[in-house]
């Protein structure tokens, strides 16, 4: 995550030292839900920046039930929050309830706290609808002095929101995860690269892509991160991701000589190297073109 505005920082600072020992008492105190609520939705206004009276909604109806609390900006619901008692540890049932909501509300986003920590998921509506657990934050253990922590805090912030500070972690923790760079290990297009590298070690040795692709399926990678639903979510992420730079490397018509003895499928970098090199050219009839009629003037 980038720096955050100074305004945020300060205001996400003076709100930890001011909520910190509060939640603290709470929690102590073993209050019960509806009053671990009325803080939340206090920390909500003053640390995370949402207009108490217009953009928080409280008892959220959801067909025929309600969410604790929901975060609605210009009238759009972006972000529900599941509340439970200061003491509480969450169960999987709270969760399931938490995301139950979202889902049958269609809200990619929802938050499960007892004030104190606060879990972040992002709802996948896919078949069947899951989520992935984004973040998860422990107020009390936070220092108002350290970026990094009030970084994770503007995650749920309005200026968050409204940057889509959610999506895009999520974007980049997913790239980073243990299921995508499995998909990329095992994708056509790094097996060709593995399998060059291999027969320049051993020359002469008959080296096929399924080989290495079992090598490191049963015997490098855990089994966890190549096979299940996560497994196939990311590798279908890479295969959509291949075929479009597939069709970006693909040699124009009268081209496909050029191409007929390559091993190795086309990669981002030998793209770019053909752009440099056309680019160069063009640069040069340029250049020339000036010089010819300089002396023709």
């Amino acid at each position: 995550m980038g720096s955050i505005p100074k305004k945020v920082e300060s205001r996400l600072a003076d709100g930890l030292k001011k909520y910190q020992p509060i939640i603290r008492s709470a929690r102590d105190r073993d209050i019960n839900e509806s009053d671990t609520s009325v803080i939340v939705a206090d920390v909500l206004a003053e640390l995370f920046g949402y207009d108490k009276y217009s953009e928080i909604t409280t008892e959220y109806a959801i067909r025929g039930t309600y969410c604790d609390l929901a975060i609605k900006i210009d009238g759009k619901p972006h972000l529900l929050i599941e509340v439970k008692a200061a003491a509480v540890d969450f169960k999987e049932s709270h969760v399931k309830q938490a995301v139950d909501y979202a889902s049958n509300q269609g809200v990619d986003w929802v938050a499960l706290t007892n004030g104190v920590i606060w879990k972040v998921f992002r709802v996948i509506f896919a078949k069947p609808i899951h989520a992935e657990l984004l973040v998860e934050i422990d107020l009390l253990s936070l220092n108002p002095r350290n970026s990094s922590h009030l970084e994770s805090l503007y995650l749920l912030t309005r200026e968050g929101v409204l940057k889509s500070a959610l999506l895009n972690y999520h974007t980049q923790k997913q790239a980073l995860d243990r299921f995508s760079l499995a998909a990329i290990l095992t994708s056509d297009l790094m097996l060709n690269v593995i399998r060059r590298e291999l027969r320049r070690l051993s020359p002469g040795i008959s080296i096929q892509i399924p080989e290495i692709r079992s090598v490191l399926e049963q015997d490098v990678l855990k089994r966890e991160v190549v096979e299940g639903d996560y497994a196939n979510e990311a590798k279908k992420r890479i295969q959509r991701v291949s075929r479009r730079l597939k069709k970006l490397d693909q040699p124009k018509t009268g081209d496909k000589g050029m191409h007929e003895d390559i091993d190795e499928p086309p990669t981002i970098r030998s793209t770019l190297l053909k752009n440099d090199s056309a680019s160069k050219v063009t640069g040069e009839s340029v250049e020339n073109q000036a010089k010819d009629e300089n002396q023709v003037s």
